[in-house]
């Protein structure tokens, strides 16, 4: 049955870093939603949720658990990567509704066993990537549709960065205890490795636990892309990148460029996307942002703005006669001013839009999962788009690791 409007949703938070304590946060600036649970493997980080959210918190390393309670309505889930897939199935299994971090999956073939899981519990089930609910994609979006830059062909989206924090060097706890940390559960059912803090708190930067730029930031290029367009997903996937600065251990790759091609549909007609990400890239602030190329003009996006250029085509496409004999150039305008009796070439006027918003989009993703619970969804990001998204970019991880392009059925969602 959905959520009475009035019920207070009781959640948990399984995986308190710093994503999610931030979701944690977010979601419980919403009307009505009180955090009564916390699960992590480091017992300072559970500690924390209590000094946060009162001593009555219940606190576990056992994500089960958390699950097995009956008092807990929904969970949001933000362990390292490879555990989504198993959490959120899990999760689905045992009843709760579940807002999953990006991406949905680490590995492409877990994508369908999480769906299944979502139709056959009939919860909601949100990923997340929060330009899905941003109203910056939602404007763009809404220009698209009214055709604002006429026949889409190119987006280029980026996202760069150029400072330790940035490229995932989080800070390591002063003297870390072995008995303060659940190894054995942080490494769970990837490949087994001696206690080292490092892989703990810098997951990220491993394969074994991570998805890397792709899975950490393609993702949201991707998402954000999908919610613009409408598309649901490109057919060829290739990227290549490594680690170029970052050079401490990690195997994930601090730059990475891919080129996606995206097929005609009912949504968009063909167009090419060019994704990049780069961990050392010597800006001053983090830079993130959008190009949506088209035939009379561009719109151009950031984390709180949008602008819309209009460059309208020419009215007639000129011409190049200089080098003709004078009899050929006089015959040549004869025809041509037949064609285009206008005059001179000219362009139509140019002009430009800007749109910056003040919302912040977490919280409205977070009050998009709430709204959907409450009134029985649908999710803004559910686990079909949330794959969609996550597959191409952990493709994009596979691509630049092998040296090849990838095929992709973003239809039956499959490698093709």
């Amino acid at each position: 049955m959905p959520f009475a409007p009035n019920d207070q949703l009781q959640i948990a938070l399984i995986g308190a870093g710093g994503m999610g304590q931030g979701d944690a946060r977010n979601a419980t600036l919403q009307p009505g939603t009180k955090l009564i649970a916390a699960c992590d493997i480091y017992q300072s980080r559970l500690e924390h949720m209590r000094e946060v959210y009162g001593p009555n918190t219940a606190i576990t390393r056992d994500y089960r658990e958390i699950l097995a309670r009956k008092d807990i309505d929904a969970v949001l889930i933000a362990t390292p990567d490879h555990w989504h897939a198993r959490i959120t199935t899990e999760a689905l299994a045992a009843g709760k509704h579940v807002y999953c971090q990006k991406p949905m999956v680490q590995k492409v073939e877990e994508g369908p066993g999480v769906i299944a899981a979502e139709k056959a519990s009939g919860k909601i089930l949100q990923i997340g990537s929060q330009y899905v609910s941003s109203h910056v994609f939602v404007k763009a979006r809404e220009l698209m549709k009214q055709g604002a830059i006429g026949e889409l062909n190119l987006v280029e989206a980026w996202l760069d960065r150029n400072s330790a924090l940035g490229a995932w060097q989080y800070s390591l706890p002063a003297n870390p205890n072995p008995q303060d940390i659940d190894w054995d559960r942080f490494i769970g059912h990837a490949p087994k490795h001696a206690f080292d803090p490092i892989r703990l708190f810098r997951w990220r930067n491993y394969g074994d636990y991570g998805t890397g730029v792709a899975g950490d930031l393609f993702i949201h290029l991707l998402s954000g892309l999908h919610t613009v367009t409408g598309s649901i997903g490109p057919t060829k996937v290739f990227a290549s990148g490594g680690v170029r600065f970052w050079k401490d251990g990690r195997d994930a790759p601090d730059v990475m460029l891919a080129i996606l091609d995206y097929p005609k549909s009912s949504a968009h007609p063909a167009f090419t996307l060019s994704l990049r990400v780069n961990l050392a890239s010597g800006v001053g602030q983090e830079s993130f942002g959008f190009r949506f190329y088209g035939s009379e003009g561009i719109i151009t996006t950031s984390y709180s703005s949008l602008r819309l250029e209009k460059h309208p085509r020419e009215t007639e496409p000129g011409y190049t006669i200089q080098t003709f004999a004078q009899k050929d150039q006089q015959a040549f305008l004869s025809e041509y001013r037949k064609q285009y009796p206008s005059g001179p070439v000219a362009l139509r006027p140019d002009n430009e839009f800007r749109f910056s918003p003040q919302a912040d989009a977490h919280q409205l993703h977070h009050a998009a999962f709430a709204k959907s619970i409450r009134g029985g969804g649908p999710s803004v990001e559910d686990g079909t788009f949330g794959y969609r998204a996550a597959a191409p970019a952990l493709l994009c991880n596979q691509s630049s690791t092998e040296g090849i392009a990838f095929a992709w059925d973003p239809v039956n969602l499959r490698r093709a």
